[in-house]
């Protein structure tokens, strides 16, 4: 497999841990989110609040299509692209669906002070986090390919974690990484 897609919520560490993976294996960076903010021309939160969550879903979808004929690519996918089957099957034939995980406190911690998160920001920003992560950790272990604990991780060691497991998958040699 020539991609690597990284799943899971929101705080995880997807578009830091992307972007340094995709710099040290000479790949291109994209996420999703930052795709549909480009064609729609707005913010996720005012896509979410204009057009609702089943637009932006569909939005998702469409981006998922976009991407099959890639190579060489590392993808950071929204929090909420596993909720689709049609998604993870797409997804899967990108590549490896590496999920990254952390514990819903160290998760609040990360994204207490961010705006731009339309699921968490009504109410109880805390609360929000574990009733998502309720519905969504079952999905995101049952369509992972290879799981990593960010919570008492740094991102080099995540990043490290993410290459060992491509290159294993692909039977590369291990470079000094």
């Amino acid at each position: 497999m020539s991609n690597i897609v990284l799943i899971g919520f929101m705080g995880t560490g997807k578009s830091d841990v992307g972007k340094k993976v995709a710099e040290q294996l000479g790949f291109s960076y994209l996420d999703t989110d930052e795709v549909i903010e480009k064609t729609e021309k707005k913010k996720i939160n005012d896509i979410f609040k204009e057009n609702g969550e089943r637009y932006f879903r569909d939005l998702e979808t469409e981006v998922i299509r976009t991407l099959q004929d890639y190579d060489r690519f590392v993808i950071a996918t929204g929090g909420g692209m596993v909720l689709r089957p049609e998604n993870v099957q797409m997804l899967k034939q990108i590549g490896p669906l590496i999920l990254l995980y952390t514990k819903p406190e160290v998760i609040f911690e990360r994204v207490k002070f961010v705006k731009n998160r339309p699921l968490i920001e009504e109410g109880d920003k805390q609360e929000r986090i574990r009733e998502i992560l309720k519905k969504r950790e079952p999905l995101y272990e049952k369509v992972a390919d290879y799981k990593i604990d960010t919570s008492n991780l740094t991102i080099d060691k995540v990043v490290k974690k993410v290459i060992e497991y491509f290159k294993e998958l692909n039977n590369i040699a291990l470079e000094n990484k």
